[in-house]
């Protein structure tokens, strides 16, 4: 379980460049209708202290009302989002997390390391800047805020991650194997197979460099990493657990084909057809 790991600090390098455009999901309660996914296209990455890095150890951190008020926003948000992780069946104890990006700042807020989901309220979450370190909040962030803010990063259309152990996704990992696209579902929410990422130690930013390198070149918004779990991405924290959703439910009916037979791979042409009908005509627009 990651959770309950010591947190990684970044180690000084150069300095987190300046902030890009963010990709926005509606937030709500359930995980239902569609979101779109973010074009797979890794930017530059930094490491080391962001401008933020010192305000929590020299006291609060003063933002403008529209930054104060999308913090606040995102808290509360993050709260649902992870007991939507526990009604998905896709965590278990404090293993798990979901992060967001504040629009317009090298912030992201996550979940504090180790606390149980029962207990997590929107002033609980901490906010971090895009170098993981803790800006705003009386907790230790997770154990995976390296690897989440790697992710913001390298892939600007990124405006949510999430990691779960969920259980037929993970056993997938656990084969260091990818889950062929033979259903329609897989076809629609990851235009694809869903990738498998290499083995990375927890702790540091290695986890969010091997998340963004896989996915380079993949539709897929999930990946699954070698001997470990799941971490999801979209526009949105909505739209990446959309993604750790869909992930688990294929994962468990392919597992479920595979025992009957070899499951049948979809036609490449049919996949795109589906991908694109998917992202851009299925539900409310």
């Amino acid at each position: 379980m990651s959770e309950p790991e010591p947190h990684g600090t970044a180690a000084p390098g150069t300095e987190v460049p300046e902030p890009w455009p963010h990709a926005t999901g509606a937030a709500g309660t359930a995980v239902t209708e569609p979101e779109p996914h973010v074009a797979i296209t890794p930017g530059p990455a930094a490491t080391g202290p962001g401008p933020h890095a010192a305000a929590r150890r020299e006291g609060p951190t003063l933002y403008t009302g529209v930054v104060t008020a999308a913090i606040a926003r995102l808290r509360a948000e993050l709260v649902v989002l992870h007991h939507e992780l526990i009604r998905w069946g896709l965590v278990v104890w404090t293993a798990g997390n979901v992060s967001a990006r504040v629009p317009g700042e090298q912030l992201l807020v996550i979940k504090p390391s180790g606390v149980s989901y029962d207990e997590l309220t929107p002033a609980s979450m901490v906010v971090c800047d895009l170098a993981a370190n803790p800006v705003e909040g009386e907790l230790s962030p997770s154990s995976d805020t390296a690897a989440h803010a790697y992710v913001y990063r390298a892939m600007p259309q990124v405006g949510g991650v999430v990691h779960t152990h969920s259980t037929y996704a993970s056993a997938w990992a656990a084969r260091g194997e990818a889950i062929p696209c033979a259903l329609t579902a897989m076809a629609d929410e990851f235009g694809g197979e869903i990738p498998v990422g290499p083995f990375a130690l927890i702790g540091t930013d290695a986890i969010g460099r091997a998340v963004v390198e896989t996915l380079a070149g993949h539709r897929s918004p999930a990946v699954l990493m070698r001997n470990h779990g799941v971490f999801g991405i979209g526009g949105s924290a909505r739209a990446a657990v959309q993604a750790a959703v869909m992930c688990e439910d294929v994962a468990r009916t392919v597992h479920i084909a595979r025992q009957l037979g070899d499951p049948a791979p979809l036609p490449q042409a049919d996949v795109d057809r589906l991908y694109d009908r998917y992202q851009n005509v299925y539900g409310q627009r």
